[in-house]
């Protein structure tokens, strides 16, 4: 009867680790990024445009991994069905340690989003630490981050990029001044995806700079005229219909191109 009673308990235990081990395991799978969908990295993904990126994309079914600077102040980024991760894009060692990170991991497509906008409508009104920041972040940023996650990049299957720039940036555009530090971050930004795409054109990338329209968010302002949601639906359809046939062009929201 003992022997009996102790091969039972045996039994019992036996199914209790394996149900524990099986359980885990679903755990693990359902907090793991789905193998056969697309990934996005979306810098200053915690607001704005950059979270309706993250939104739009994750409602899509990609595997999204969206930055921001303080990941514990994201709330609505951490909201979504997204990975949080660390990032100041002004900021070498945090870009190392995001690309450590995500070393080995395929990233299809990279979205250089981060970015600020100082308010300086005249020569009189430069401050060079503000100006010398705006550089910092909104140019030498994306440069940073897609030296940085360029092995995965080249792991995935889209290797697109996308700088987001500003119709602010074109020279060909400029026709009442004003916003100095802004304008040349984002002209600089646009140069840097032209001569990326040619450098990486062989290898079959995309790299494309596009205009988000004037948009309602913290750096638009309440006068603008698009929603986010507006602004990102219409950036996607452009992202998805070009191919590296198009690479080192530039793009307005609206898929009508941009002089330089």
């Amino acid at each position: 009867m003992r022997t009996t009673i102790r091969i039972i308990a045996a039994v019992a235990a036996a199914l209790a680790v394996l149900c524990g081990t099986l359980a885990h395991a679903d755990n693990h799978a359902d907090s793991a990024p789905a193998t056969d969908a697309p990934t996005v990295l979306i810098t200053g993904a915690n607001r704005g445009l950059g979270l309706e990126f993250a939104r739009q994309y994750a409602a899509d079914g990609w595997n999204v991994v969206g930055t921001a600077r303080v990941p514990e102040q994201a709330d609505e980024l951490s909201a979504l069905s997204v990975e949080v991760a660390q990032l100041d894009v002004a900021d070498q060692a945090s870009v190392d340690a995001l690309a450590k990170s995500l070393e080995g991991r395929p990233i299809d497509l990279l979205i250089n989003n981060a970015g600020i906008f100082p308010r300086v409508n005249k020569i009189e009104e430069v401050n060079f630490d503000d100006y010398s920041r705006t550089i910092a972040v909104n140019t030498l940023g994306p440069v940073r981050v897609t030296r940085a996650l360029l092995p995965n990049l080249r792991r995935g299957e889209k290797k697109t990029i996308v700088n987001i720039t500003s119709r602010l940036g074109s020279i060909g555009l400029n026709d009442f001044g004003a916003f100095y530090g802004y304008r040349e971050s984002k002209a600089a930004l646009n140069m840097f995806t032209k001569t990326l795409a040619m450098e990486l054109g062989p290898e079959g990338f995309t790299c494309l700079t596009i205009h988000p329209g004037w948009v309602k968010t913290d750096m638009g302002g309440e006068n603008a005229n698009l929603t986010p949601e507006e602004s990102i639906s219409g950036m996607r359809a452009v992202i998805q219909k070009l191919g590296p046939s198009d690479t080192g062009t530039y793009w307005s929201y609206s898929g009508d191109e941009v002089p330089w």
